[in-house]
């Protein structure tokens, strides 16, 4: 990372930090995942998702489960933000196919690692194959 930029912020309300990892604990031991959205750019809401791979290895989203939920986001004035997963034994760092997988450059992609006893949470804004660490301001 260039030392000249600053890092970037994620506004994410506690409630939805929590969500997350009680939503990743309870998938465990496969991967979870699901989706955020705001009113603004933070990080408001959970919405889950089902890992239709049931994989403790990987997690996709169903493109209809998708669809509908960005319609009730929307109802909801909400915009979608952000991407969660979790990662059962591993650190809260992408993997080249988190990497890969990535297409919603604005969106904020957090890792929710289980590889500890206590969940580890990390944030990344993923952009043309490359992922920056985002720093994370509980709310």
């Amino acid at each position: 990372m260039d030392q000249n930029k600053k890092k970037q912020v994620c506004f994410l309300w506690k409630e939805a930090y929590d969500e997350m990892i009680r939503h990743c604990l309870q998938a465990s031991p496969l991967e979870a995942c699901g989706l955020l959205s705001g009113k603004g750019s933070s990080c408001e809401k959970v919405w889950r998702m089902i890992n239709v791979e049931k994989s403790e290895l990987s997690f996709a989203m169903d493109l209809g489960e998708m669809d509908r939920t960005f319609a009730a986001m929307k109802l909801a004035d909400h915009k979608f933000t952000g991407i969660y997963h979790s990662h059962p034994t591993a650190l809260p760092i992408p993997s080249d196919e988190d990497i890969r997988h990535s297409i919603y450059p604005h969106a904020f992609y957090f890792i929710i690692s289980l590889k500890e006893p206590k969940p580890q949470v990390a944030c990344y804004l993923i952009d043309q194959l490359e992922a920056a660490e985002v720093e994370i301001v509980i709310l």
